[in-house]
């Protein structure tokens, strides 16, 4: 497996674990009293964050990634959803160079 292929499966991952923070845990400890919801989650996601920076550090070293696009799919990562539209663009890499504007 390709270390772009495997940066994709990791941001789908990541992705989905933020929205499970942010949209079911966090509302359990603020709504529901439960606070070991986004314990669990939270530490979950976190150790899903380093593991994406990671692969996103080695996927750099395998398709010519600019610090540009770099730094737009990090970001990316720290909006909810923003995970999603970084795999739109991954795509793209398969292709042709991305070009972020």
């Amino acid at each position: 497996m390709s270390e772009l292929m495997k940066f994709k499966l990791i941001n789908k991952i990541e992705g989905i674990s933020f929205l499970i923070l942010v949209f079911i845990a966090m509302p359990l400890k603020y709504q529901l009293g439960y606070p070991m919801a986004t314990k669990i989650a939270g530490m979950i996601h976190g150790l899903l964050f380093v593991l994406f920076v990671y692969q996103l550090a080695k996927a750099k070293q395998e398709v010519p990634l600019s610090i540009k696009e770099t730094v737009f799919f990090f970001i990316l990562s720290l909006i909810p959803f923003g995970s999603f539209y970084t795999d739109k663009l991954c795509k793209n890499k398969e292709l042709k160079p991305l070009t972020v504007k």
